[in-house]
């Protein structure tokens, strides 16, 4: 007998939702009951994986990424780009607004494995030089270099955009920043449909 795709798409999105919602307990207990976490938001098996280095002060006082402006300046360029925010998957490196880096490597890692993401958009150098110091498996380091696909896995690929909350204020920041995301666009016109 043969199982039916969506069959199976609902096995494992049922997976990734147990599984990023375990990740989001131990993340909390990690915090002690002092420190919020500031844990990822969207879907748990998204294409496009957004990531930022460090949690502000809207995501801290939410506890979920992407909550401020930020959020609302990356659903106002998907939705120029004509891409499904529905899609879409958002995280700090750095999951505490204290939080130090080391503590955050292997939930960073499990994150990615969980969504398992096509596209991985890097926000800034600090998030970038967090992502290569990963080491995660069949990674190639990434380079700053901005409106450029590149390889990160032999099924995952990045792109380099400026740090998003550096980018709100000044209109020639949020000029580099849009030009540098708006490959997604592209991007995501030539994902093949499931």
């Amino acid at each position: 007998m043969t199982v039916p795709t969506d069959e199976i798409y609902e096995k494992y999105l049922q997976k990734a939702i147990t599984e990023i919602n375990a990740l989001g307990d131990e993340i909390a207990h990690a915090g002690g009951g002092t420190r919020v976490p500031v844990i990822g938001s969207g879907h748990p098996l998204a294409d496009v994986f957004l990531l930022k280095h460090r949690p502000r002060p809207a995501e801290v006082q939410e506890g979920v990424a992407f909550y401020g402006r930020a959020g609302q300046a990356v659903l106002k360029s998907l939705q120029r780009l004509r891409v499904d925010p529905m899609s879409i998957y958002g995280t700090n490196c750095v999951k505490f607004a204290d939080g130090d880096e080391e503590e955050s490597r292997d939930w960073l890692i499990r994150e990615l494995h969980i969504v398992q993401p096509k596209l991985v958009v890097v926000m800034g150098e600090d998030a970038l030089a967090f992502l290569n110091a990963l080491e995660f498996p069949l990674s190639r380091p990434l380079e700053p270099t901005t409106g450029e696909l590149q390889k990160f896995t032999p099924t995952i690929d990045a792109l380099y955009a400026p740090d998003i909350d550096e980018s709100l204020d000044e209109q020639p920041a949020k000029t580099a920043f849009w030009n540098a995301f708006k490959p997604l666009g592209q991007w995501w016109a030539e994902l093949p449909p499931y």
